[in-house]
């Protein structure tokens, strides 16, 4: 059988490299395309107006030469660009389109006649050759309200790269970007913040605190004071305080840290004035009392939301550590625990809570197991705050005769580690080395238990270690 021959395609021009052909090529001479492979042109010209009739193409339109771009005079020059409005085009049926430039008046009125009557047989076209040109960037509208001062884009901004807010507002901690309004969340996500309280830790020295807010508390309501300072003889004294707001009570977290902060400024005046320790602390819890007192009388920093307000109160324990000796004093259920260095030594408890339990167990009337297995055991018979029943500052004085440490803590902690062995069991043995770190373990273990209540600890050395006087 003969195979089909390609038959050549009767073109004037090579459809690759525009190439002029004779009659009969069936290959480019030029570039060598293959002629057979180029289709025959169809006997029709069928073409779709763009308002939707169908038209032939005039003869004009089928001979019309387009321009061509000059050369350039040389290499630097750039080639000149034809646009849309410099060719005389013409429309689907052939016929010529009437310039932009006796255009325009109709422009202005897509689809009527400048004469004001549609001549017949004419349609509409909705093409435009006269706009003018389009911006590759769109810039972007700046938000309303927005201080005046360039936008920047987030597609093309470096988000990784730092950003700095406004004097006197802080970055959201979620997504960076946003400023954090004075109800503690984010502008931009809503994301809540964590509030400066939340988790604090302070080491001086030799002695360290660390106070969370715990796993089940909204807001943080203990606070600390740690500072030392120089006795008369010159020998060291470190002091710590600890309170625990009474969250039944309005505003417990500002009574917290009113009391610490006007005990341990109390204790840095009298100690280096010469001023027994003992009595120190005691003249310090009175001066805390009074700062807590002076809470009610003034307007609250914020709105409290609770049916009844009440006065401001919180605990109080706290610890002065010399040389050669430890003093303690309290109000409420806030404890100190003694953890010799030596573990062979016993541990022990040095203060006595102001609760139902304690009372019920001096009285004898129950045992320390029956009092505490109560759910009227943590309730406190004693407090700081301006509707205290009678304020009775506990203070206590020892001289041990060995090295340890002194946790003073809120019964976030303590309930966790209840007994003096208990305590011990939890404190790291470099305690003494390592205060922050032992706080840190602490707090840890109070979270790891449940977290059912703010965290505070601090954890002192005795005896105190020789030292540059200062406070912090």
């Amino acid at each position: 059988m003969m195979s089909q021959m390609p038959q050549p395609t009767a073109l004037s021009r090579c459809p690759s490299c525009e190439e002029p052909l004779e009659a009969g090529d069936r290959f480019c001479g030029a570039c060598g395309y293959d002629l057979s492979a180029v289709p025959a042109p169809p006997q029709d010209h069928p073409t779709i107006a763009m308002n939707g009739s169908s038209t032939r193409p005039s003869e004009a339109a089928a001979s019309l030469d387009w321009p061509l771009a000059p050369e350039p005079a040389s290499s630097d020059t750039p080639a000149p660009v034809h646009r849309a409005t410099d060719i005389r085009g013409t429309d689907s049926g052939g016929s010529e389109l009437p310039h932009p430039d006796t255009e325009s008046a109709a422009a202005q009125h897509p689809g009527d006649h400048p004469s004001g009557v549609q001549p017949s047989g004419e349609q509409p076209s909705g093409v435009r050759f006269d706009r003018p040109p389009e911006p590759d960037e769109y810039p972007l509208a700046p938000p309303a309200g927005a201080p005046a001062g360039p936008v920047v884009d987030p597609r093309t901004a470096d988000l990784g790269a730092p950003v700095t807010p406004p004097a006197g507002t802080k970055l959201c901690v979620a997504c960076r970007s946003g400023h954090v309004d004075s109800d503690g969340y984010c502008e931009n996500c809503g994301h809540a913040q964590p509030r400066e309280r939340d988790h604090m830790e302070q080491e001086l020295g030799a002695m360290a605190a660390v106070s969370d807010r715990g796993l089940r508390h909204h807001r943080n309501e203990d606070a600390f004071a740690i500072s030392s300072t120089a006795l008369p003889d010159g020998s060291p004294a470190v002091v710590a305080i600890v309170c625990d707001g009474v969250s039944s009570a309005t505003r417990p977290d500002e009574a917290s840290l009113a009391a610490s902060r006007a005990a341990g400024e109390a204790l840095l005046a009298a100690l280096p004035l010469g001023t027994h320790p003992q009595q120190a602390m005691h003249e310090a819890i009175l001066a805390a009392a009074e700062a807590v007192n002076s809470l009610a009388e003034a307007p609250p920093a914020h709105e409290e939301h609770a049916p009844h307000q009440n006065a401001p109160a919180c605990t109080l324990v706290g610890a002065v550590v010399t040389p050669a000796l430890l003093i303690v004093g309290w109000v409420g259920d806030s404890r100190a625990y003694w953890v010799p260095v030596d573990r062979s030594s016993p541990p022990a408890r040095l203060t006595e809570d102001d609760s139902w339990a304690a009372q019920m167990v001096a009285a004898g009337l129950m045992s320390e197991a029956q009092a505490y297995a109560d759910e009227r055991a943590h309730a406190i018979t004693g407090w700081l705050g301006a509707d205290a029943y009678e304020l009775e500052p506990h203070t206590a004085s020892f001289k041990p005769d060995r090295p340890g440490v002194v946790v003073v803590c809120t019964d976030g902690l303590w309930n966790y580690a209840e007994a003096a062995e208990e305590m011990a069991e939890v404190v790291p043995l470099d305690a003494a080395e390592r205060p922050l770190h032992s706080a840190q373990v602490l707090v840890g273990h109070a979270l790891d238990g449940g977290g059912h209540d703010n965290v505070t600890v601090a954890v002192v050395p005795f005896p105190a270690p020789p030292q540059g006087a200062g406070s912090a």
